[in-house]
């Protein structure tokens, strides 16, 4: 007997990390997320480089005050306050790198394809967005999730990806 309920447990409980861990998160559509697409100028090895490094400066910028709001609507007025301090900031990064094309910040409605994170991934579809161009803008870019929040910026510059939905299932386990 003692056996067998030892047996349910560690079965239980490896059920329970399968369910809470290895399962990628699809929960929410389109309309739960704001992301984040970051256009660099053109494929250059330089533009491609300078794109990365306004992506951590915007990420450092956002994350303290993004993960202040409770909803995806304090995300987008939030971000759409702070649309012209995000294109300077973009615009310092690009200047302190010597190069001289600007950087446009908007919020829009965009297609986005289907995307998979560390353990989330998202359905392709029209999405709310923050849509930041650097320069012309045609180059590869570089996306991810503002709110909730998955993207966030580690003091060695690294992105790390971190999901609220993620954290909270998983406190359900601890």
């Amino acid at each position: 007997m003692k056996k067998f309920l030892v047996c349910t447990v560690i079965i239980a409980a490896i059920a329970g990390l399968a369910l809470g861990f290895g399962k990628r998160e699809t929960a929410g559509g389109a309309e739960a997320y704001l992301r984040v697409h970051i256009r660099a100028n053109s494929n250059s090895q330089e533009d491609q480089e300078v794109k990365y490094r306004v992506r951590d400066a915007v990420v450092t910028f956002l994350t303290p005050e993004i993960s202040g709001c409770e909803t995806k609507e304090d995300a987008m007025a939030l971000i759409g306050r702070e649309l012209p301090e995000i294109e300077r900031v973009a615009e310092r990064v690009l200047a302190e790198h010597g190069f001289c094309y600007g950087a446009r910040a908007s919020l829009k409605r965009e297609e986005f394809p289907t995307r998979v994170y560390e353990r989330a991934t998202l359905a392709a579809g029209v999405y709310d967005a923050l849509i930041l161009e650097l320069g012309t803008g045609t180059g590869d870019n570089w996306w991810c999730v503002v709110y909730p929040p998955l993207c966030f910026s580690e003091g060695n510059g690294n992105i790390v990806y971190r999901s609220k939905i993620a954290e909270i299932i998983r406190s359900f386990y601890e």
